[in-house]
């Protein structure tokens, strides 16, 4: 889907022939949105799914993102710089084969970071830390030098803690946990076994294993821990209580090797969709780094996208 914008003084085609075209994108796990503008002026702004997405395989990432770009300009207009966020863009050096092969199909100056990379600059803000919590969770920012520092984002086998997969992967621990202990089913229990279509909690662990796509097939059953928990379940809030630690842990990791921590710009429909995780979490956070101040993000990602093309001229 593609929308061109008008502003007060004219057409599209006015504001390419007086401004610069900055094109950003954000390529997360789900969708890919890119927004185009020309001064003021939004001259396009385009989503379209992110299946195949393979930042691995820079020139076949990079084609992507160019057939991306020429799908939603304006016929005859070109770019004066490119900015991407890219969902599992994990390396400096991955980023940077990306960023080499964008430039060179485009023939423009690009730039290539992690999607968590963009809260940020979204914000309006020059510095701090990228918090997102959805499928999965990571942390982000920069130390002084600008060197970019991740922590967290090792997806829902072994981390994640605090996104929609890994709540569900916890919260089936602590089922497994509760049973082992003798105890009687609580509404977690119950629940999670329900959404896995199990009839008991040993079944859990070869319910689990046989998910193809582990991230989204454990994630979409968080739900079921946040309804447990409005249900009374103490189990599901020790969960979620977790949760919220852990996410807190990630900002501690990041001020531990240097990274300016004062505001954390979060987004990520988990942990702001959810008020009791959210909440969790600014509790966890002011007891572990204290001044930190946490940023609800209220603009759409991609905004940092295009503050980072812009930053290029």
């Amino acid at each position: 889907m593609t929308l061109c914008a008008y502003d007060e003084r004219g057409s599209v085609h006015d504001a390419l022939s007086s401004s610069p075209l900055v094109v950003g994108i954000d390529v997360g796990g789900t969708k890919t949105h890119l927004r185009a503008l020309a001064g003021d002026a939004v001259v396009a702004d385009h989503v379209r799914p992110s299946t195949g997405w393979r930042p691995h395989d820079a020139p076949a990432a990079a084609r992507r993102l160019a057939e991306t770009v020429r799908e939603a300009l304006p016929a005859g207009s070109t770019p004066a710089a490119v900015a991407v966020g890219a969902h599992a863009c994990e390396t400096h050096r991955q980023c940077a084969r990306l960023r080499a092969a964008v430039a060179e199909l485009l023939g423009v100056p690009a730039r290539v970071v992690g999607d968590a990379e963009l809260l940020v600059p979204a914000a309006g803000l020059d510095q701090g830390v990228g918090l997102v919590a959805g499928t999965g969770s990571v942390a982000v920012g920069r130390l002084p030098d600008g060197t970019s520092v991740q922590v967290g984002g090792w997806g829902a086998v072994l981390g994640d803690e605090g996104g929609a997969a890994g709540l569900v992967r916890q919260a089936a621990r602590a089922v497994w946990a509760a049973h082992d202990r003798g105890e009687p089913p609580d509404p977690l229990t119950l629940a999670l076994t329900g959404a896995f279509g199990v009839v008991e909690v040993p079944a859990l662990g070869a319910a689990l294993e046989s998910a193809t796509d582990v991230s989204a097939e454990w994630g979409r059953h968080a739900p079921v821990v946040f309804a447990a928990a409005e249900a009374g379940s103490p189990l599901a809030r020790s969960v979620i209580a977790e949760g919220g630690r852990a996410l807190a842990a990630l900002v501690a990791g990041l001020a531990a090797r240097g990274v300016p921590v004062d505001d954390v710009v979060v987004a990520g429909g988990t942990v702001l969709g959810r008020p009791a995780l959210y909440g969790a979490f600014t509790a966890a956070l002011a007891e572990a780094v204290p001044g930190a101040r946490a940023r609800p993000l209220a603009v759409a990602p991609v905004e940092g996208a295009v503050a980072l093309a812009r930053s290029i001229l």
